[in-house]
């Protein structure tokens, strides 16, 4: 949508009229035929249409252009009442710097910045509602430290806040060492269900170093016992030699 007509001071040229809304254009943009356009206005009419609204001819988005620079300057130089007029204010600024103005504009109806409050008030005011704002905050004067409400004012007790403070950091420091202790728990578990598996397997090697060496005390024997044999052959054959 454009900008209200009723807005403006003096004669404002056709050619700078939406031809959809028929307001002022804003954030214009152009056709080939030349047709000028809001630039919300003609998007929100080729959703459903793919033609010029004024003469039919074909036209799409991918067409469309700034205004004509000439045309612009003449826009811009408009002469316009604020929006916030109504509230009292009496600029009349051109329509370059409307929006300008508007963001800073002191009859401007702002929200008020306290959290949980919604009243609306004008910016030259704000100063004003925060001071008396029932969502307004400040630190306790009693200094416990404690930000309160104005309206819980009556009903702020430091030593049942305090209470309930500490009983809240004891609540998380129970649960912070209960936290650790499963974690140290299941650390250990894990060493130890480790070092049940190291064991097991050292056994293991223990055992098969066993039964080597068994078969090795297994394989002297049999190598002395050979020993011993030949010995005793040789000792045959010596005896047998002399004889001869």
């Amino acid at each position: 949508m454009g900008y209200d007509i009723e807005r403006f001071v003096g004669y404002v040229n056709e050619g700078l009229l939406c031809s959809i809304c028929r307001d002022v254009l804003q954030d214009p943009l152009q056709a080939p035929c030349e047709h000028a356009f809001c630039t919300a206005c003609i998007h929100g009419w080729l959703l459903h249409h793919s033609n010029c609204p004024e003469d039919r001819q074909v036209i799409d988005v991918a067409v469309l252009r700034p205004l004509y620079r000439y045309m612009k300057n003449d826009l811009n130089r408009l002469q316009l009442h604020c929006r916030n007029r109504e509230y009292g204010c009496e600029m009349v600024c051109s329509l370059e710097s409307i929006d300008r103005h508007e963001r800073e504009c002191e009859y401007s109806q702002i929200p008020c910045s306290n959290a949980g409050c919604s009243v609306q008030v004008e910016r030259r005011n704000l100063d004003g509602h925060l001071a008396v704002c029932e969502f307004r905050s400040r630190e306790c004067p009693n200094g416990c430290g404690y930000t309160i409400l104005s309206a819980e004012d009556t009903q702020h007790n430091c030593v049942a806040e305090l209470r309930t403070e500490l009983e809240l950091l004891r609540s998380e420091m129970i649960c912070r060492v209960e936290e650790a202790k499963h974690e140290m728990e299941s650390r250990l578990d894990s060493q130890r269900r480790h070092m049940v598996q190291k064991e097991s397997i050292l056994q293991n090697e223990i055992e098969e170093l066993k039964s080597q060496m068994s078969r090795m005390m297994s394989d002297v024997r049999s190598l002395m016992a050979a020993e011993r044999q030949h010995r005793q052959e040789l000792e045959q054959a010596e005896l047998e030699k002399r004889e001869l």
